[in-house]
């Protein structure tokens, strides 16, 4: 077990229900179900329809009998979607050892972002905030140095909450709790070890192994020994969810104080443009659509996309674009809360032909991008940044 709890677990509260209700305040003190027909499921639950029992899973009919003043909601998977990728995209701006296991979960591995961004739970509270400003979602965080205590402090944590596990509270943290709270303990396994007078961890991490090994397996049962006792084997690996594409690439960046200077927003606008084309330059890939995010400060929303003639990696064409769709806006001293750029339809670099301008320098902003990054590998993403971001 690694000795510095660096394994975040970050889970979205309630995701589906939260997404369905972020835009209707008339909703906020309404117990809420999102799910199918009448002889569906649910699919999520606000925390005041699980107040009456509500649950995931839960057939839609005895759902409505246990919550009848609930409100259901259809699932919309298109905005489902938007939101977790968006978030995925969040983690990613920490660390590249992000382990996505679900559109509303995944674990991350911050151990190389403390110089950068300080302590594990300074990233997380970073994180909760980013999430909240964002996207008007909570989200919950465990803390400590294997995954699978990492995802137990996140249940502990919630709602919107962060709880951290220091290595030696591990112990006491987990020998109080339900056998079928440990990772891959389901219920037929949980009921096995509940008629074997198994109830809590402590039971399990007091049972010989050979005797757990007898009752679940050689596998399982020395694997709920080692559990029991704070030993995970487990690292983490870089991975996508099944549901997220690697279509497009993006950022985001609140501002400290609403603003309706043009030239703070423009600056911000090359920031963002300049780090999502680094990381579609480190990945190899290439995109066609620029898309603007401009956020007021009342929450209102507005996206614009412009299509360029060919695919592009280049910092300077992505800034240009965002820049013509702002100003294209034609807002009149309106306040911005937040601003962002996205690059979409991405597609493999190597399978783009750029078609040379006549009168073009041969070397040029391609060349430039290329040494900013060559720079960045050597000295550190900050060494060489454009001279309208110093300071």
């Amino acid at each position: 077990m690694r000795a510095v709890p660096s394994i975040l677990h970050v889970d979205m509260d309630a995701f589906y229900a939260s997404v369905a209700v972020r835009d209707r305040p008339d909703l906020a003190e309404v117990p809420v179900i999102v799910g199918g027909g009448s002889r569906g499921v649910v699919l999520s639950a606000n925390y005041l329809a699980r107040s009456h029992g509500v649950r995931s899973a839960l057939p839609m009919t005895r759902a409505r009998r246990m919550c009848p003043d609930a409100v259901v909601l259809a699932p919309d998977f298109e905005a489902f979607g938007r939101v977790s990728a968006a978030v995925m995209e969040n983690f990613r701006s920490i660390t590249p050892l992000v382990e996505v296991m679900s559109l509303d979960e995944a674990f991350l591995d911050v151990s190389g972002a403390a110089r950068r961004l300080g302590s594990p739970r300074e990233v997380a509270e970073r994180l909760r905030a980013t999430i909240h400003d964002e996207q008007r979602i909570t989200c919950s965080v465990g803390i400590a140095a294997s995954p699978t205590v990492a995802k137990l402090a996140s249940r502990r944590a919630k709602p919107d909450g962060v709880l951290e596990v220091a290595p030696g509270e591990v112990v006491s943290f987990l020998h109080p709790l339900d056998v079928g709270e440990l990772w891959g303990v389901g219920e037929k396994t949980r009921a096995m070890l509940h008629r074997l007078g198994l109830h809590t961890v402590a039971d399990l991490a007091h049972t010989p192994v050979r005797t757990l090994q007898r009752a679940v397996g050689p596998g399982l049962g020395a694997q709920l020994h080692e559990m029991a006792w704070g030993v995970d084997r487990r690292r983490l690996v870089a991975r996508r969810g099944a549901d997220e594409p690697d279509r497009s690439m993006g950022a985001d960046e609140t501002f400290s104080r609403d603003t309706d200077d043009r030239e703070q927003v423009v600056r911000e606008l090359l920031r963002l443009s300049a780090r999502v084309t680094g990381r579609m330059r480190t990945a190899g890939v290439a995109g066609r659509t620029v898309t603007l995010k401009v956020r007021f400060a009342d929450f209102t929303t507005l996206t614009r996309s412009r299509t360029l003639p060919e695919a592009t990696d280049v910092t300077v064409e992505v800034y240009r674009t965002a820049v013509r769709l702002f100003d294209g806006l034609g807002l009149q001293r309106a306040r911005l809360r937040l601003v962002g750029v996205r690059v979409e339809g991405l597609v493999p670099r190597e399978r783009v032909q750029r078609q040379l301008v006549l009168g073009e320098r041969d070397e040029g902003w391609e060349a430039a991008d290329r040494a900013v990054d060559a720079a960045a590998r050597r000295f550190g993403s900050g060494a060489v940044r454009p001279a309208t971001l110093l300071g």
